[in-house]
């Protein structure tokens, strides 16, 4: 069985959303017990790789899911409004070449992710 642990940010990313919202959200990130390797989950979902951590980024109407696995578990790193992070690269002014590799090369975005584990971490 596999397990979706939500850090403290993302949990509440997710609960100021409409319930309806959080709902399409759950579904579009579904992921079975066959899903839980990386090509599976590469070939559903965008890749951000940076100094060996992968994280994976779910698109869901106008919401993006971004996690990682660990363990054999989906830990939901952030829940973003799509606009957060269209604005996110006009005010980083990243390079052009696809919104993955624009975000892997960010050390912003990376804090955003350290962040969210930063809260997982302090639970245990």
């Amino acid at each position: 069985m596999i397990q979706i642990v939500f850090n403290e940010i993302s949990a509440a990313e997710l609960s100021r959303l409409p319930t309806q919202i959080q709902f399409q959200l759950l579904e579009a990130l579904n992921i079975q017990p066959a899903d839980v390797d990386d090509a599976a989950l590469s070939r559903r979902f965008g890749v951000l790789e940076r100094a060996g951590k992968k994280i994976y980024r779910c698109r869901a109407g106008d919401h993006r899911i971004y996690f990682a696995l660990a363990d054999g578990d989906v830990r939901v790193h952030r829940v973003l409004h799509k606009n957060t992070l269209a604005d996110f690269f006009y005010r980083s002014n990243l390079p052009g070449g696809g919104e993955d590799d624009a975000l892997s090369q960010s050390k912003n975005f990376w804090m955003l992710i350290d962040e969210g584990a930063s809260t997982l971490k302090q639970r245990r």
